[in-house]
């Protein structure tokens, strides 16, 4: 990949806090859900609860889609990003502590924090490693997309 296409990714990435992520149900459906995500580098991060359906989904496949994006009124200034990755639990708790130290810088104009962040042991952590990378910028053409193989 080249710098100019990475840098842009970077900076969809930096400019963006959810994410809609698409997993695998048991009955082979897929399931979409917006989440709240983090990232270092082009590796994104997610919490979910311990038992949710998504920690499930993953726990039998760890195949994921997923889009960031924003809405614009001009068409022609849609500009986004579409992944395919690998999602894996974040057992290592420094890298679990790292992921929650993120959190805050995602959301500065928060105010007032929780009384405590949720704990390693309180939510399931996945790192999401990219496979494919889709970068969507209407300003070079309706439609135009740059693939990127990770």
């Amino acid at each position: 990949m080249d710098q100019e296409l990475r840098q842009k990714i970077l900076n969809l990435l930096d400019q963006h806090r959810i994410m809609t992520i698409a997993t695998l149900r048991p009955d082979g459906w897929p399931q979409a859900t917006t989440v709240g995500y983090v990232n270092d580098g082009l590796t994104l991060y997610f919490l979910c609860g311990l038992e949710s359906q998504k920690a499930a989904n993953l726990a039998g496949d760890d195949r994921v889609s997923l889009t960031i994006d924003h809405d614009t009124p001009d068409i022609m200034a849609i500009t986004g990003l579409s992944m395919a990755a690998h999602a894996q639990v974040v057992s290592d708790r420094s890298e679990a502590a790292k992921v929650l130290q993120l959190l805050p810088s995602k959301y500065p104009e928060q105010t007032s924090l929780p009384v405590s962040m949720p704990t390693p042991e309180e939510v399931r952590i996945f790192r999401l490693t990219p496979v494919v990378i889709s970068v969507l910028d209407y300003a070079k053409g309706f439609g135009h997309t740059d693939l990127v193989t990770c």
